[in-house]
């Protein structure tokens, strides 16, 4: 494994190296990547206090991705806190600190909280889904036969929205419910022409995670909406959108993931009404009648 020079390659090598690492590593692992900012900013003391662990086993972590040390691999994660556009966090901190003696009961506290994550959530986003992501997503849903979808539990209403909307797109979508116990069988009428699309969070929906893997073992396209790069869903995958762990695990928006569902949507609606190009009219008869007189078009 060689050392990471990019926070997109040093989430990869994470995710890479998470099944042979030790528990603790593995502890280590999952708080950089769900809390990168706080191991920007901190101290080798402070973030191992943040994290529970001794100092030392930081150090090791770091050695282990091929670092000389904490301050070494540190370097990446304020590299990537200093190109991101603003600090959505200090402006929510500010909003909640301004609106935090002058709110009118609880509840519009709970309101404002809720806002505010969400708010940071979009920002992550924002600044962590790649274009070209999107764009390979896109032309999975454009080029299969039928579009399988399958979430669970909270994530449920993602598929629910994504069936609905290719639908209105007039592609063959079929929404993966489990109605009945049915989804084994569903499942095994998926065939290489079409495409699975998933989402799940923490703790991961195993027949989702089941689910995947099956179809991409059978060469199936998987594509996946999930939290981070330790997500079960990310191997599988043929496109990954690692939205984060979000401020508030015990109650995780939606607004992330139905951000990008809206955004896949649009983005294969773009492509299935972009104009075609023209075919020059006798190209086609030109060029055939040059190949059977064994000549060159």
């Amino acid at each position: 494994m060689s050392r990471s020079r990019t926070y997109e390659q040093l989430k990869d090598a994470i995710a890479a190296a998470y099944p042979r690492l030790s528990p603790q590593l593995r502890q280590i692992a999952r708080f950089v990547l769900e809390r990168p900012n706080e191991l920007a900013l901190g101290t080798v003391a402070a973030v191992a206090e943040a994290a529970d662990v001794q100092p030392s086993a930081l150090i090791r972590f770091a050695n282990a991705l091929e670092f000389d040390g904490f301050s070494d691999m540190q370097q990446l994660f304020k590299t990537r806190l200093l190109e991101r556009s603003g600090s959505y966090r200090e402006r929510i901190d500010r909003m909640q600190r301004a609106t935090g003696g002058s709110t009118a009961g609880a509840d519009a506290g709970v309101l404002h909280r809720f806002v505010g994550d969400a708010i940071e959530e979009l920002s992550h986003l924002e600044n962590n889904v790649r274009a070209a992501d999107l764009a390979a997503a896109a032309r999975h849903i454009c080029a299969a036969q039928r579009v399988h979808v399958l979430a669970q539990r909270r994530a449920f209403p993602v598929a629910g929205y994504l069936a609905y909307a290719l639908g209105q797109l007039e592609l063959r979508t079929h929404l993966l419910d489990g109605v009945g116990g049915m989804l084994g069988e569903s499942l095994r009428a998926v065939d290489l022409r079409d495409m699975l699309l998933v989402a799940s969070f923490q703790p991961y929906s195993p027949q989702v995670v089941e689910a995947a893997r099956d179809c991409a073992a059978r060469g199936v396209p998987v594509v996946a909406i999930t939290d981070t790069a330790l997500s079960p869903l990310k191997a599988p995958a043929s496109v990954c959108f690692e939205l984060g762990q979000g401020p508030n695990p015990a109650f995780r928006s939606l607004v992330a993931p139905l951000c990008v569902a809206q955004a896949l949507v649009v983005s294969a609606g773009t492509r299935l009404t972009a104009p075609k190009p023209a075919v020059p009219k006798g190209g086609g008869k030109g060029r055939r009648r040059a190949a059977d007189k064994g000549g060159h078009p």
